[in-house]
C-alpha cells in the first residue's frame, strides 16, 4: 500500500519524505488555508519535494470553470493530480482530464455506487472518506471493502485512496481490505512507528550494552 501525506505543511512533507516512504501528497482548500500561502506557491514547493502525485483540488462546481482551474493547476508541475468532487460536473471533468492523459483524484466519495461511477469516468484515484462515515455511526472501512470487491469484479484500474484517515487502526484496516493508497495526516503517519514494547526493548538493550563498557567502531 502506498502512503500519501495529507497536508500542505511543507516542513512536515519534507521531514516525512526524507524517511523514504511518502509516495505522494493530498491537499484540499482547507489545508491550503491552514498553510497561509498562495496555492500556486505552496503546491509548487510540495511538487519539488515529492516525486509522486500531488493532489490539488479545484474549487469550482461547474464543468467549464473546473476545466479552467484544472488547466491552471496542471501547469504548476508535471506530477499534479487534479482533484475534483464526485458530482456530475466533476465526473464529466474527470473523463475529459484523464482522456487528456492527466491524473485525477475524485474526492468526497461516500458510497460504493459513487465509486463505480468514478471508475467508469476513468478516475486515477477514488477517495472514500472513512473517518467522516465513522462520524455518522457507520463503519467507514466497510465502504473501502465494497469498492475493492466492485473494482476487482470488473478489473477497473482506478486506485482506492482511503481518505479521512485518523488512526493507526484505520491505516491497518485499509491495508487489510486492499486499499491501494492511504492518505494520512503527518501525526498519524508518525504514530505508525510507535509501540510501547519497541521502546521498552530498546531501552533494555541499550542499558545492557552500556554495562559491557564497549563501543562499536
Amino acid at each position: 500500500m502506498k502512503f500519501f501525506v495529507d497536508t500542505a505543511d511543507v516542513n512536515e512533507i519534507r521531514e516525512l519524505s526524507e524517511l523514504g516512504f511518502v509516495d505522494g501528497v493530498t491537499t484540499n482548500p482547507s489545508l491550503i488555508m491552514k498553510s497561509g500561502r498562495k496555492i500556486s506557491e505552496v503546491t509548487k514547493e510540495i511538487c519539488d519535494i515529492v516525486d509522486g502525485p500531488v493532489s490539488s483540488e479545484v474549487t469550482a462546481t461547474d464543468y467549464k470553470e473546473m476545466m479552467s482551474q484544472a488547466d491552471f493547476l496542471s501547469k504548476i508541475a508535471d506530477n499534479i493530480c487534479i482533484k475534483v468532487p464526485l458530482t456530475p460536473d466533476g465526473l464529466r471533468a474527470c473523463r475529459a482530464l484523464t482522456g487528456d492523459g492527466r491524473l485525477v483524484n475524485v474526492t468526497l466519495c461516500f458510497s460504493a455506487t459513487q465509486a463505480l461511477l468514478a471508475a467508469k469516468a476513468g478516475a486515477t484515484f477514488i477517495s472514500p472518506f472513512v473517518g467522516r462515515i465513522d462520524d455518522m455511526g457507520v463503519d467507514g472501512m466497510e465502504l473501502v471493502r465494497e469498492i475493492r470487491v466492485i473494482y476487482d469484479n470488473y478489473d477497473f484500474d482506478t486506485e482506492i485512496l482511503a481518505a479521512s484517515i485518523r488512526t493507526v487502526n484505520h491505516v491497518k484496516d485499509a491495508a487489510l481490505v486492499g486499499a491501494d493508497v492511504a492518505t494520512v495526516p503527518p501525526a498519524t503517519l508518525k504514530s505508525l512507528f510507535k509501540h510501547p514494547l519497541t521502546d521498552k526493548g530498546l531501552e533494555s538493550f541499550l542499558a545492557d550494552w552500556k554495562k559491557t563498557g564497549q563501543t562499536i567502531g
